[in-house]
């Protein structure tokens, strides 16, 4: 098997998750909570990895990148806590962590 470029395994795990929150905006309804509860873990799991990759001292990464990841890794933390802790979350609310995910990845891939 051959071994991904990172840049487009990245980008193929975030559009991964972006698919995911999609598919579940999508098709909204009550009994979304339990495949909602996954797909926001599996985002958060994935940021978490990109925000302590970008803090490590020796990313190769400018350092202005690696702030701009850790601030889009705070922002959708806040978010899915948003989401999470809601009594009755609205699908709009997925609306910026798919947009945030897709932009991210097509930016990956069109440097891969």
């Amino acid at each position: 098997m051959a071994t991904k470029d990172p840049r487009e395994f990245e980008a193929t795990i975030l559009t991964r998750a972006a698919g995911q929150l999609q598919r579940i905006r999508d098709n909204w309804t009550n009994e979304t909570a339990s495949a909602l509860r996954d797909a926001l873990l599996y985002n958060r799991r994935i940021w978490t990895v990109f925000a302590a990759s970008a803090a490590e001292k020796e990313h190769p990464l400018p350092r202005e990148i690696k702030q701009n990841i850790a601030n889009l890794a705070i922002f959708i933390f806040k978010r899915t806590s948003e989401i999470e802790s809601s009594r009755e979350p609205a699908p709009q609310l997925l609306d910026t962590l798919i947009m945030i995910n897709r932009e991210i990845a097509a930016g990956l891939y069109s440097r891969g």
